[in-house]
């Protein structure tokens, strides 16, 4: 079997949309590293699309490193898609400890790995580096201060990488989901209470799913060298705003 001549590094791929996009990637051709903590999961992701597991925590610069020197000299694509929400309380209430994980994991994390695989995006001649935001990094809503807060980081984060790597042969994206059904996000952003979990889908017929957002960005990555789609803002048709979504 011939090794892919691309490559593609997707970070939290563990899971959701990370674990779709390294499925669509493999699919359109890509050699994947699928970096994300949780190595048993990664370990058989990448079994399965003939890919590499890379264990790396974003928020740590030690492990950033080592998915750096797994990668390599070269690398043709960066999803920089791990990050989370944690908690829902108002500012008046808020949880300090969970709006700093929010920020490291959403905007130093995605810093570190785009700042140690810079090098190998450029020397592809042709890199592309797609940010996962959020809608919530448009707009804001109650309940949501530290989450939103970190999705503007990570839009404002891809805005500015733009600006500064304009003349250099490497793409800037950024996707901003709006609704999307996983396993995990809403589980763990209300510390696993299922019940609070469900009700953000509560009557919608048809959120997106996971593969969903990964076969966008598998196009997104995928156009010519000289396009690029600054930004893509998708949502479910039941959702046509934050706060306006048809529940049946």
């Amino acid at each position: 079997m011939t090794t892919p001549s691309r490559t593609a590094v997707v970070t939290g791929a563990s899971s959701g949309i990370g674990a779709a996009t390294a499925r669509a990637l493999a699919a359109a051709g890509f050699h994947v590293y699928c970096a994300a903590r949780r190595r048993d999961r990664i370990e058989a992701l990448a079994a399965e699309i003939g890919g590499t597991a890379v264990e790396c925590d974003v928020t740590s610069e030690d492990a950033v490193a080592a998915l750096a020197d797994a990668v390599g000299e070269r690398l043709d694509v960066l999803v920089n898609n791990a990050g989370g929400a944690f908690g829902g309380a108002p500012v008046a209430q808020a949880d300090s400890d969970e709006w700093r994980r929010m920020y490291e994991v959403n905007v130093i994390g995605l810093m570190q790995v785009t700042r140690a695989l810079l090098p190998a995006l450029l020397a592809s001649g042709a890199g592309a580096i797609l940010n996962v935001g959020s809608t919530a990094g448009r707009i804001a809503y109650e309940g949501g201060g530290g989450y939103t807060a970190a999705k503007h980081g990570t839009q404002v984060v891809t805005e500015t990488l733009r600006l500064e790597l304009f003349d250099q042969p490497v793409r800037v994206m950024e996707i901003a989901p709006g609704m999307v059904k996983t396993d995990e996000f809403a589980l763990v952003r209300f510390d696993g209470d299922q019940e609070k979990a469900d009700a953000v889908y509560a009557g919608v017929a048809e959120p997106l799913v996971a593969e969903d957002i990964a076969d966008a960005i598998a196009w997104m990555v995928t156009r010519p060298p000289h396009v690029n789609i600054d930004e893509l803002v998708i949502r479910p048709r039941a959702q046509a705003a934050q706060h306006k979504v048809h529940r049946v």
